[in-house]
């Protein structure tokens, strides 16, 4: 039987009288890419700071590896990679240079130093880019610089927070490129963004400190069944009541839109119209998003900071 890359039973985390993390459970499987998405307040940024060794389990049991973090802290850091949000990497060297340092910081040397880079280089499509000084580099390519620095003593678990916030969508998918070009590597990874959030083979959805769904991107859509329609109105109450007395269905009432889902809802969509077409302002039928997963679980919005809702 496998032991899980990441465990925690019964994790709780107080910053004074506020709790952060209120006694969750969670499993990552050895070579998983395991997702923490959450908005603000989550506790999601308290669980990185805990499974990175940056401070101490309070409550509940939490191993990496085999590893109690209470007790064998130095066995973690050992076998972990970590990328912050915030970049650490020297603008003023090369690409080379800081991967080369980087590798010191680990007690790489030599010879086997030299050739890991190369190796690293190549799988973050860097190698044309090596003598370049980051500051002439796009913040795409320097967070792949800092991905590789990570991966240089070859971590078993490598753990990201926010780690492609404020990178458009191609420098996204060459850093999560480069991610799954470590064969038998482990990620996890906290976020707001809904679509990196998909790139999860599991994911775990935080709110106030609680685990609220979990499962694969795709299993957790599907919970939501059918499609969502979306009413905006003046009378969100009275119309969202009407709608269930008329459709039979479920209809309800969220910052002041109406949410509706059912198994075929284009085929309603002009019924509802013609009953109630004055008092409608705006329509729109979609399908379910893991946006519309944290709505029906929690029954308010996802709402994130770094530039707004996700």
């Amino acid at each position: 039987m496998n032991i899980p890359a990441v465990e925690g039973r019964g994790v709780t985390y107080s910053y004074g009288d506020r709790q952060a993390l209120r006694g969750i459970d969670f499993v990552v499987a050895p070579g998983a890419v395991h997702g923490f998405l959450g908005p603000n307040g989550s506790g999601k940024s308290t669980l990185f700071k805990l499974l990175s060794t940056l401070v101490a389990p309070q409550a509940g049991t939490l191993h990496l590896l085999g590893c109690d973090l209470r007790s064998q802290q130095h066995l973690v850091r050992e076998r972990i990679g970590v990328v912050f949000q915030s970049p650490a990497v020297d603008k003023k060297l090369t690409v080379r240079e800081n991967l080369l340092y980087g590798g010191h910081l680990y007690g790489l040397r030599g010879a086997a130093l030299q050739q890991r880079i190369d190796e690293l280089l190549q799988h973050a499509g860097l190698a044309d880019r090596a003598g370049e000084k980051l500051t002439t580099l796009s913040g795409g390519m320097r967070r792949r610089v800092e991905v590789a620095k990570c991966l240089l003593h070859r971590p078993q678990l490598l753990l990201l927070d926010e780690a492609s916030t404020g990178l458009d969508p191609a420098a996204r998918r060459d850093m999560w490129s480069l991610l799954r070009s470590q064969q038998g590597l482990t990620v996890l990874f906290t976020t707001h963004l809904m679509e990196e959030a998909a790139q999860a083979d599991q994911l775990t959805l935080l709110d106030q400190g609680r685990i609220v769904a979990g499962g694969s991107p795709a299993e957790l859509v599907r919970s939501v069944g059918g499609e969502v329609l979306e009413i905006e109105s003046d009378e969100p109450e009275p119309l969202a009541a009407d709608i269930r007395g008329q459709f039979g269905v479920a209809a309800t009432v969220i910052d002041r839109l109406v949410h509706v889902r059912a198994a075929n809802l284009h085929a309603m969509v002009g019924k509802v119209m013609e009953a109630h077409g004055r008092r409608i302002r705006r329509l729109t039928v979609s399908q379910p998003t893991l946006e519309d997963v944290f709505l029906q679980v929690t029954g308010k919005r996802f709402e994130a900071s770094h530039g707004g809702a996700a």
